[in-house]
């Protein structure tokens, strides 16, 4: 199967990556990147998405971005079966902190390369209907809530113009349309919140390097995960003022899954998990 000519506006784009670009290093690498996932998954005999027309979408859309994912799948972040991986068991602590219930003791720091991957917005999900079913059972469980309470909390929740978010060896890059800005990340530790409920979460807080960056100076990550563990999907909360701001914010919480998944896969997450 051939690949699909990239268009011209994303060789431009392909052609003009930051310094900071994990997907720089690896621009040259699409068609043996291409060629290993197609042998993988040749060699367990299904494919859980057309190469050809996920390429043409990553082209179309997101330009550099796409030669990130394409060496990533092949760095072992691809799906298997069609979903993705959630790693280990979780341990009868984990399972609890997913919930928001946790000892402080329990709390362990973490690295950037939890987050590593390349990941979407779920917000275009919600404007367009997508998720209607999740909120559909949110509501059908909680009974003080109608479905369109439950989808107008989500909408303010998952509001955001950052479509895109790649993450490697310590850079993020963020993508709103076809602007892009990226920064080297240092890791500013974590912060333990009380909800009103009474439930707990942590706050795993990164600051930008680079003074000149359009990035976010300012970013923390939320994923009811309270120690080192590769995130399934997150909460993100990005800023420029301080890190105290950020831990004010409770109504807004971009969330991301990644890249690789489908609509109903991504639906069909929400939904069981």
């Amino acid at each position: 199967m051939n690949p699909a000519p990239v268009p011209a506006e994303s060789a431009s784009a392909l052609g003009s990556l930051s310094e900071y670009s994990p997907a720089a290093k690896a621009r040259n690498t699409l068609p043996a990147a291409r060629q290993g996932l197609k042998n993988v998954m040749l060699y367990c005999n299904f494919w859980f998405f057309s190469i050809t027309d996920k390429e043409r979408i990553l082209a179309r859309h997101f330009g550099k971005l796409a030669v990130a994912l394409a060496a990533l799948f092949i760095s072992g972040q691809a799906f298997a079966h069609g979903h993705h991986s959630h790693g280990k068991p979780l341990t009868e602590v984990e399972k609890k902190a997913e919930a928001g219930v946790f000892d402080d003791k329990d709390v362990k720091d973490r690295n950037l390369a939890d987050w590593e991957g390349v990941w979407q917005s779920v917000y275009p999900y919600l404007l367009n209907g997508d998720l209607d079913p999740v909120f559909k059972k949110k509501a059908a469980k909680d009974k003080s809530k109608t479905f369109a309470e439950v989808k107008a909390y989500y909408r303010k929740g998952y509001a955001t113009d950052v479509d895109t978010i790649g993450i490697e060896n310590g850079v993020m890059e963020f993508h709103r349309g076809d602007q892009s800005s990226a920064c080297q990340y240092k890791y500013a530790g974590h912060k333990i919140l009380t909800y009103v409920s009474g439930k707990k979460g942590v706050r795993y807080l990164f600051e930008c390097q680079d003074a000149g960056s359009l990035a976010p100076k300012f970013v923390q990550f939320s994923d009811h995960i309270i120690g080192p563990r590769k995130s399934a999907h997150f909460h993100i909360f990005m800023g420029n003022t301080s890190q105290e701001a950020l831990l004010k914010e409770m109504d807004n919480w971009p969330t991301y899954y990644p890249f690789q998944l489908q609509t109903k896969e991504v639906v069909d997450e929400m939904l069981h998990h």
